[in-house]
């Protein structure tokens, strides 16, 4: 069997695009993290090379002020009123992202890192870099193998569903949403609920997600995101030629348990 590294760190440090539609709270834990490891390591294990963003009013300007960084945006709303089109035609969605990839490709990223880009990304993008997202969700939970916990409201239907703890998961991004690969699954979060609390009452739920999902980025997705992306740097992450993933030499189906990566 062959087994090949996601990124082969004899070819040199790991190119990251960094790709984002809001804030990026995601995006300066993943620079945080880059600059801790270089301090560290003493030269860098990966490294964001480019920030693209698809919003004119996001913060990439900033991220890419604070830490020095190259930024590229396009505005996706208005490549679509100016072609007068719904957002819901794909094909100039695939038009917008094929112009994106030669915007970025004097870059030379290898992987990009999904970091609140709420942009569904099309089949040129998909191909041409290793995507990595990070998910509010365990997204091992299956049900008659389906995913359970996928789409945009999953904290609050982890919650309705009665689990007792949430995850975040970070996975490959593939061509079906939410339905790439598993990299890495994050400590528990408890879910808590007050006795008073009414599943009846939107207001409530909304409110409670919301808590939850908030301190979810910190205990998840701030901390796997960026580990995720300095494992596949350092060559621990790789696959066989059926695309099926290990970490260390160690198959991983369902994902790397954090806890599991802390007894190594």
């Amino acid at each position: 069997m062959n087994i090949k590294p996601l990124h082969n760190p004899s070819d040199g440090t790991l190119q990251v695009a960094a790709l984002m539609s809001g804030n990026g709270s995601n995006l300066r834990k993943i620079l945080e993290k880059e600059q801790e490891l270089k301090r560290n390591k003493g030269g860098f294990v990966y490294k964001v090379v480019v920030i693209f963003s698809d919003t004119f009013d996001s913060k990439a300007c900033e991220i890419g002020k604070d830490f020095d960084i190259p930024v590229v945006t396009r505005d996706l709303r208005e490549f679509y009123v100016h072609r007068g089109k719904p957002r819901s035609d794909l094909r100039i969605r695939e038009e917008f992202d094929r112009e994106t990839i030669r915007a970025l490709a004097p870059f030379e990223a290898k992987v990009a890192a999904y970091a609140g880009y709420m942009s569904i990304a099309t089949k040129p993008l998909v191909e041409a870099y290793l995507g990595v997202n990070v998910h509010p969700a365990d997204l091992s939970i299956e049900v008659e193998g389906k995913r359970k916990y996928v789409g945009a409201h999953v904290v609050r239907d982890a919650i309705l569903a009665g689990e007792t703890s949430i995850h975040s998961t970070t996975h490959i991004i593939e061509p079906l949403v939410d339905g790439g690969r598993l990299l890495m699954i994050s400590s528990p979060l408890p879910v808590v609920l007050e006795n008073s609390f009414n599943p009846n009452n939107t207001d409530a739920v909304r409110s409670v997600a919301d808590f939850h999902q908030k301190n979810l980025k910190k205990v998840g997705d701030w901390v796997i995101f960026p580990k995720t992306l300095q494992y596949i740097a350092e060559g621990r992450y790789a696959q066989d030629d059926e695309g099926k993933l290990f970490f260390d030499g160690q198959p991983i189906p369902k994902g790397l348990k954090l806890d599991r990566i802390n007894r190594i």
